[in-house]
């Protein structure tokens, strides 16, 4: 039997936990280096903060300008993916209404910038964890990417 999850921080620590992880997580680099070796050059969002002097709605992992399209790597835990997590057996009421909440954002965010003329891709950690999962994830966001700047 799976231990079920339960926060030990208050909402106050939890909260200033979550705004100090501010690391690119592995999935997102090893799709970012491998979309960068097949020659698409995007920003991150700090990047894209730093070049534009403000924040990218949603904090995407890779922001392509020139071809509008935005790439998020979504954590399987964190943005409630139903094939790895089993939620209802897993967690307790916390990360349930955590999860619920994230997965409503990622929505509400991609509602938006799809209004504003942005592809969004969304790709899951799970369909970069293995090295053939990884090239055969890039080649289809580069295909998705490609597809994108010609229409």
């Amino acid at each position: 039997m799976r231990e079920r999850l339960t926060d030990v921080m208050t909402p106050q620590q939890r909260r200033k936990a979550m705004q100090h992880n501010r690391g690119r997580t592995g999935p997102e680099r090893a799709l970012a280096s491998l979309l960068w070796q097949k020659g698409f050059r995007y920003l991150t969002a700090d990047g894209y903060r730093e070049k534009c002097g403000k924040r990218f709605l949603g904090q995407p992992d890779l922001i392509f300008t020139r071809k509008r399209v935005v790439v998020f790597v979504d954590g399987c835990f964190w943005h409630g993916c139903r094939r790895c997590h089993d939620f209802e057996a897993d967690c307790d009421e916390f990360w349930r209404d955590k999860i619920e909440t994230n997965v409503k954002r990622d929505e509400r965010v991609t509602t938006q910038l799809e209004r504003q003329g942005w592809a969004v891709i969304r790709i899951w950690e799970h369909d970069v964890r293995t090295k053939d999962d990884l090239q055969d994830t890039a080649g289809r966001v580069a295909e998705m990417i490609r597809r994108q700047a010609a229409d």
